[in-house]
Formats: structure tokens, C-alpha cells, sequence
């Protein structure tokens, strides 16, 4: 840890806070998605696909989007401002590379079945099973959303040790 001074660590501890606090934000964004809104819609389609019917039906990709966006260029300047504390660069590293694969799973599965959902509450014709297609989005909704709690869960010692280093 050569050239950290205490200036450093509380930038590092700032932006580390800010992060973590953002990512509890977005767990709990998902948290509501998944209690409240996904069984809604996964209930009975393509009938309770209408959640997501235009003129007036949901599209959340906006918030995602932006929620994530601003999440992840957070997460990106704690790893910037910790970089000299290796243990914490350390575990951000990983935490990041965890995030990023549950970011690629979200863009592979999750997105896509999402949007060809609401093409169908619009009118685009299916010949899938939609019933066990919904189950099995919001089965797999209930892994990620989980990944998702733990990864974020997993900043929190990274804070106490640079908190710890600062008052120490």
C-alpha cells in the first residue's frame, strides 16, 4: 500500500460506500420486480402478458438501464480509487468479474425472452409453450436476483477492512 495516505483512503472508502449503497438500491428494485411484478405477469400467459400491453403496459428497460449504468461506473471508480489497497482492489476484482457474468447472463436470457414477452402482449404471434418459457424466466430470475443480493452482500467486509485501515 505505498503512496496511501489517509486523503486516499477516505476517497477510497467514499466511492466504496457509494457503490455498495447503489448496488443495495438495485437489489432492492429487484427484490420488488420479483415479489411483486414477476409472478404477475408469469402467472398465466400469454393472458397475463397484458401487464405489458402498449400503449400503457410496463417497460422497465429504461430504469434497468440507466439503474445499471449507474451502478456499474460507480463500482468502476471504487475499483479505481481502492486500486492501491490490495486486498480490496482484490476482492472488487472478483466481485466485479461475477458481476459482469451476471450481467452477460441477464443481456444472453433475460433480456432477450423479456422482449419477445412484450412483443407478444403486442400482438407478435408464439408457438412456444408460454406458461413453463414464464416459469422458467422466473425461476431463473430468482438464482440471479440471488447472485445478485450475494455479490453485492460481498462488498460489505471490503468496506469494514477499509474503514478498519483508515481508523487503524
Amino acid at each position: 500500500m505505498s503512496n496511501v495516505n489517509m486523503e486516499y483512503l477516505s476517497r477510497a472508502e467514499g466511492w466504496l460506500f457509494v457503490t455498495t449503497l447503489a448496488y443495495f438500491l438495485l437489489n432492492g428494485a429487484q427484490l420488488f420486480e420479483t415479489a411483486v411484478l414477476v409472478p404477475k405477469w408469469t402467472a398465466a400467459p400469454p393472458e397475463s402478458f397484458r401487464y405489458f400491453k402498449a400503449p400503457y403496459g410496463a417497460d422497465l428497460k429504461t430504469f434497468w438501464i440507466i439503474a445499471h449504468s449507474i451502478h456499474e461506473i460507480t463500482f468502476i471508480l471504487a475499483m479505481v480509487f481502492c486500486w492501491k489497497i490490495e486486498p480490496v482492489r482484490n476482492g472488487l476484482l472478483v466481485l466485479f468479474a461475477l458481476h459482469v457474468a451476471m450481467r452477460v447472463w441477464t443481456l444472453a436470457y433475460f433480456a432477450p425472452n423479456i422482449i419477445e414477452f412484450q412483443a407478444i402482449a403486442n400482438g407478435k404471434s408464439f408457438t412456444t409453450d408460454l406458461l413453463s418459457r414464464a416459469k422458467q424466466w422466473r425461476n431463473l430470475n430468482y438464482i440471479r436476483v440471488g447472485i445478485f443480493m450475494a455479490i453485492s452482500i460481498g462488498l460489505v467486509p471490503l468496506l469494514v477492512k477499509l474503514t478498519g485501515l483508515k481508523n487503524g
